[in-house]
Formats: C-alpha cells, sequence, structure tokens
C-alpha cells in the first residue's frame, strides 16, 4: 500500500509540473499552435509575463506621453520592455496579523481540480515592490490594478467601444480583492503538489481574460477576449483587450494587449 501511495504522490506532483511550464514553453506544441511572430503597434503591449517570480508593471500616462512627443520608437521600446520587479520570497519578522507573505497550499489537481486546496503553510515577507507610477501589473494569469476597478463589457474589438467612458457611468466596476491562492510564486514543492503562492490582491475581473483549468491535464488555456474598462485611481479610463497569450515560439503568457487610454 505505501508503495502505491508513493506513486501517487509521484504521478501528481509530476502533473503539477507539467500545469507549472504551462506557462514557461517545455510542453507549447501540446497545448496550441503558435502564432505568428506579433507586429507591435500604437496602442498595444507585449510583454513577456511567464515568469513565477516576478511581476511586471503598464503605466499608461507614461506610453500617452511618448504618443503626446509623438516619440515614435520610445513607444514602441516602452510597449515592449518591461522591468521585472521580483515577488519577495525571503523570511522578514513581519508585524502580528500582517497577511503579506508566501503561503503554502496543496492543490487536488487529480481530483475536485485547482478548487479544492488546503492551506500547509505561511512565511511572512516584504511587501511586493512597485514602481513610483503604474497602471496595472501582470503575472502570468494575473493582473493588479493600481487602486483601480474594473469592468468586463461584452465588446470584443476595441473599435466597436462607444466614443467615450460615459457610456458606462453607472456600471459597476469590481476592485481587486486579496488571494492566498492564484499568484503562484514558488514551484520548490511540486512534487509533493504544493505549490508557494503570493498573498496579495489581484483584479479577478480582469484577471478573467486568461483562465487556466485543471482537468483537463494537460491544463487548458481560454482567452477571453472581452474589452474590458479600467477606472483608474485618477478618475481616468483605459480599454483594455488581451489579444493573445503566446510569442512566435508558442511560450504561453506573453501577453499581447490591446489598450485605449484615455477612454
Amino acid at each position: 500500500m505505501h508503495k502505491v501511495s508513493h506513486t501517487i504522490n509521484i504521478v501528481a506532483g509530476c502533473a503539477i509540473a507539467m500545469m507549472a511550464t504551462a506557462c514557461n514553453g517545455i510542453f507549447d506544441g501540446v497545448y496550441d499552435d503558435a502564432p505568428a511572430a506579433p507586429t507591435i503597434l500604437e496602442g498595444q503591449v507585449y510583454v513577456n509575463a511567464s515568469s513565477w517570480k516576478d511581476w511586471y508593471y503598464i503605466d499608461f500616462d507614461s506610453l500617452r506621453q511618448y504618443v503626446e512627443r509623438k516619440d515614435t520608437a520610445g513607444l514602441m521600446r516602452a510597449q515592449t520592455h518591461f522591468t521585472a520587479y521580483p515577488i519577495p520570497m525571503s523570511k522578514t519578522d513581519g508585524a502580528v496579523n500582517d497577511p503579506t507573505g508566501l503561503y503554502t497550499y496543496w492543490f487536488d489537481v487529480f481530483g475536485k481540480g485547482l478548487g479544492n486546496h488546503e492551506k500547509r503553510g505561511f512565511v511572512a515577507t516584504e511587501a511586493q515592490p512597485e514602481p513610483p507610477s503604474w497602471s496595472i501589473a501582470v503575472h502570468r494569469n494575473n493582473v493588479r490594478t493600481n487602486g483601480g476597478a474594473v469592468l468586463e463589457t461584452n465588446y470584443t474589438s476595441l473599435n466597436d467601444l462607444p466614443k467615450n467612458s460615459t457610456a458606462f457611468t453607472g456600471a459597476t466596476f469590481q476592485t481587486d480583492e486579496w488571494t492566498e491562492t492564484e499568484v503562484w510564486a514558488d514551484q520548490s514543492q511540486m512534487l509533493q503538489s504544493l505549490v508557494g503562492c503570493q498573498g496579495i490582491a489581484i483584479n479577478k475581473v480582469l484577471s478573467s481574460w486568461l483562465r487556466l483549468d485543471i482537468p483537463p491535464m494537460p491544463p487548458a488555456f481560454t482567452l477571453n477576449n472581452h474589452v474590458f474598462i479600467i477606472r483608474l485611481k485618477s478618475g481616468s479610463y483605459a480599454a483594455v483587450q488581451l489579444e493573445n497569450y503566446m510569442d512566435a515560439a508558442g511560450t504561453k503568457c506573453w501577453l499581447t494587449i490591446n489598450y485605449k487610454y484615455p477612454y
């Protein structure tokens, strides 16, 4: 019986490992056909968000400034080059009742799926570092806003949107919500079906533009091509849409994001 149990644990761990590499290109040919190399235009962002360990920040205000200066070369670079902000992993003496840290969870990948999980540990860490100015941040299939709120629309093209954001006055926008299970950051215990997750607030509405489902195995990616309206903390609005989530080689979590700002 012990041998059988050990074998099951190994298989489950391998399944988790396959899930981890789904955003890192090792099993690319298993999941989707690779798209053609993207040609990035004004109003698009192309960011490699495949790292487990980093957040990448997008600042719509700085992108707009390149447009206003008619600095096309600077805009193209700003839309495709992003600084990695590592997720804190080292233990710190966190304040009492401070939830900031790394949460270890077991996930039932061969049973009821990712929704069935158990907390197994917690390590207090420093808070997530951020740049001075930013609008949204991406990490794999996770998205955060900088004090903003998000509305999902039924539109599937920025060109079809109403003329401006006043058309959505009175609509319900969702703010970021705390999570301990969705921002996967530490793979070191995956053979035991354990994943280290960053405790942080994410925007679950905007994060729905790329869903990862398990089961099945291999994991299934689903792209939601709806346009999302972001109400920034400044009171201005942006419209965004995830166009695709792969690079030319088929590596997952390379995000091509269409945006309109200000909207």
